[in-house]
């Protein structure tokens, strides 16, 4: 079985809102994970990524941290993702 990459997210974030839509414009499937209010959750990221600043993915180890859909798409790229 293979593991979706992960997205945290926190809501009204608006670069988490435009990774999502994009994602989703994409058809690129993620398991979206919210941080806001749920200790446990931000506390994977944290330990994850060093820092509590979202979105953040998780791509099967390979990280991204505080970014938005600019710093997205050379990402995907470098995945094999176009």
């Amino acid at each position: 079985m293979m593991f979706l990459p992960v997205l945290y997210i926190k809501p009204g974030c608006p670069w988490c809102d435009d990774v999502v839509a994009y994602l989703s414009r994409k058809k690129i499937e993620v398991e979206t994970v919210i941080v806001s209010g749920n200790r446990e959750a931000m506390r994977e990221m944290i330990d994850l990524s060093g820092q509590s600043k979202a979105p953040t993915m998780n791509w099967h180890g390979e990280l991204l941290v505080d970014f938005g859909v600019e710093e997205l798409i050379p990402f995907l790229k470098k995945q094999g993702i176009e």
